[in-house]
């Protein structure tokens, strides 16, 4: 596969993203347009829920989904907290929900609340996709990451995602595989979401190399994989143009 080739398939599982502090609505609309446009279409953009009713209005019908982000980034235990955010970002158009697993009360040996949470979130969100985010950066060991994975795979988690971005460790192969391996060991079609530090096209060919290695070659789709980056759509899109070598250092997320 030739870097264009590469770079056009992860292009097409991106959640294109803007969680920084200092989203506005003018972002939401420039993200928008950025997910449709050549060398697009994204699969989904993810923003703050107070710009999913904007971003609805301004995809309509196009394919790019809209994913927004609940009990973000902090994690809290609190399930009742969760309840009208999520009514109001699926009433808003949201079709994919990421949560932010309560990480803390888990790592402290409170599963239930974890458990219990997803379990809710997922009865709310019905047909929508939810994702559960781990914060695997966090964990102290790939025992932990482990045990996460199988417990929000088994409270209904659609796709398990390991980061916010918002901690000093994001994204790493390691926890990535330890989660393709409880998904896999599942037996349920839960879909996987690398993000935070993701930056260049060697990233994004170290996670789909993982992908089709514990999955199998033709595992990674929209529906069973993304990448969530604020700084990886450029990269791609320059490699996919034939204009750089996959290299970037700006972006955050």
């Amino acid at each position: 596969m030739t870097d264009a080739e590469l770079a056009l398939r992860a292009l097409r599982l991106l959640d294109l993203t803007d969680l920084s502090e200092r989203a506005t609505e003018t972002g939401a609309l420039q993200l928008c347009a950025r997910a449709v446009a050549p060398p697009g279409p994204v699969a989904a953009i993810c923003l703050w829920p107070q710009f999913v009713k904007v971003a609805r209005r301004t995809l309509r019908d196009s394919p790019v989904r809209i994913a927004t982000v609940i009990n973000f980034p902090a994690g809290g235990a609190n399930c009742s907290l969760i309840e009208s955010d999520l009514a109001e970002a699926l009433a808003d158009g949201a079709d994919e929900i990421d949560l932010v697993l309560p990480w803390r009360a888990f790592l402290a040996g409170d599963a239930t609340s974890a458990s219990d949470m997803v379990t809710e979130a997922k009865a709310r969100c019905g047909d929508k996709a939810l994702k559960v985010i781990l914060e695997s950066g966090e964990y102290p060991d790939q025992a932990k990451v482990r045990a996460a994975a199988d417990l929000a795979i088994a409270a209904g988690a659609d796709f398990i995602k390991t980061s916010t971005g918002k901690t000093a460790v994001s994204a790493t192969p390691e926890a990535a595989r330890t989660m393709l391996e409880a998904i896999k060991a599942s037996g349920r079609p839960v879909g996987l979401k690398p993000s935070g530090g993701l930056r260049t096209l060697a990233d994004a060919r170290t996670y789909l190399d993982l992908a089709d290695a514990v999955m199998g070659p033709d595992w990674a789709s929209p529906q069973s994989f993304r990448f969530g980056a604020s700084g990886l759509y450029a990269v791609l899109a320059d490699v996919i143009a034939g204009t750089v070598a996959g290299e970037r250092t700006d972006g955050a997320y």
